[in-house]
Formats: C-alpha cells, structure tokens, sequence
C-alpha cells in the first residue's frame, strides 16, 4: 500500500508548495528505514575497543555495525580535539578513530565493476567519481589494474571514503561505469 496513491515526489513537493509546507524544499532523504539501524540489523552487538590511530584504547563501542567512516557524533569520548571514525577492523572487532584531517583519502580500489558506456577501460582515463549519491562529482583518473579491479585516484582528497559503498564514473554527464569500494589507500 503506498500513502500517497500515485503521486509522483516531484507533484506531492509541488502540493507542499501550494500550502507553504516547509517539506517542500526538503533534501531528499537517502534512508531507507526511518529510526536506529539497529531494528533490521539482526546480529548480536559485540562490545570491543575504540582506538586511536596509533593503537591507543580510547574507549570502548557497542559493536561496530553501528559505526561508519567519517563518522563523529555518537563514539562517547572526552577529547580536546574532535575525533572521527577513520576506519572499522573487523579482526580485531575495533573501532579506529582520528581528527578530521584523517578522514580525507584520495585513492581507492573498486571491484564488482559494472561499465554501461564502454566496454571495458584498458588504459587510464580522466573521468569524474562520486563516492556515494550524496557526493559531488570530483575529478578522478580511473586506471584498469585488471579485469575485475581499478584504481580510482582523486585529483583533490575527499571525506569519508568508505569501503561497500558505490563508486560511479562519470563523463560529460554520461554515466560510464561503476563499481563496489573495497580497500582505500
């Protein structure tokens, strides 16, 4: 059953509008469950470390499927500087935690690749990425290092680079492939 029947978001933000609703500008939301993830998320919280980026224990977390890179709001420790997800070990069960600067990466390699313009890339190309859908695109050189990886370097560092996110390429508006992040340099 959907509640607005067959309204389309473009006609229920137009109708907003006409009542001066303030929803009507509204961003559109990229959730897709309202609420803490913790109500589809079915496995058993493992509590372990925070740490920092030289292996100090800072803390400790409530498991780390409620964490993600990039993240500051939410890690419960008294620090003078701001502190922010850098990265999730998954051996060790911790959390890795550094100050903004250290979220910014400008490299990474993507697999799962999936190209709908070209066939396949058999040399580098200066194309733009996007590292999730809120993201802006940003310039990029895409380098094949064989048939199932590439090598994705930013121009300029972007924030929160986050592996099992999707990478797409872009050229001149046309979307020429994309694929799944898996290590981040």
């Amino acid at each position: 059953m959907v509640p607005l029947g067959d309204y389309t978001k473009t006609e229920v933000r137009e109708i907003a509008n006409r009542f001066g609703l303030h929803v009507a500008a509204k961003p559109d939301s990229q959730n897709f469950v309202c609420g803490d993830y913790a109500s589809i998320i079915k496995s058993e919280p493992n509590p372990g470390p925070i740490l920092d980026n030289t292996g100090n224990i800072l803390g400790q977390h409530r498991g780390i499927q409620f964490y993600t890179i990039g993240q500051h709001k939410g890690l419960g420790l008294p620090t003078q500087k701001p502190l922010y997800v850098t990265s999730l070990d998954p051996v060790r069960n911790a959390v890795i935690t550094g100050v903004k600067e250290d979220i910014y990466k400008d490299e990474f390699i993507v697999s799962e690749l999936n190209w709908m313009a070209i066939e396949e890339i058999d040399k580098p190309m200066i194309m733009s990425a996007r590292i999730r859908s809120s993201h802006k695109e940003a310039e990029a050189i895409i380098t094949p290092i064989d048939t199932e990886h590439t090598r994705v370097k930013f121009k300029e560092p972007q924030l929160a680079i986050t592996p099992g996110q999707a990478s797409v390429f872009y050229q001149d508006d046309l979307v020429i492939g994309a694929g799944i992040i898996q290590q981040v340099s």
